[in-house]
């Protein structure tokens, strides 16, 4: 996992088309924006664990979802440790 440190209104990029924003930090929560195609699906990890459910497509723990996340990120350009 790429672990970096923005502070609010800075962003990343992943590849050349998807920006992640830190939008505003308060207390422990952490307020962000993703900006990307419409083609690429973005969900948060319980959303895309339910849909994963729902199709029948994997009974998986969140440890086997997050490395469907990171192989997903890895084939947009981006290298999880």
């Amino acid at each position: 996992m790429l672990v970096l440190t923005r502070k609010s209104n800075q962003s990343i990029m992943i590849g050349d088309d998807i920006e992640v924003s830190v939008l505003s930090v308060m207390g422990e929560k952490v307020r962000i924006g993703i900006r990307a195609p419409q083609d690429i699906p973005v969900f948060r990890t319980e959303i895309y664990l339910e849909i994963q459910r729902q199709e029948g497509q994997a009974e998986t723990t969140e440890k086997d979802a997050r490395g469907e996340v990171d192989e997903a990120l890895g084939k947009l350009g981006e290298s999880p440790s």
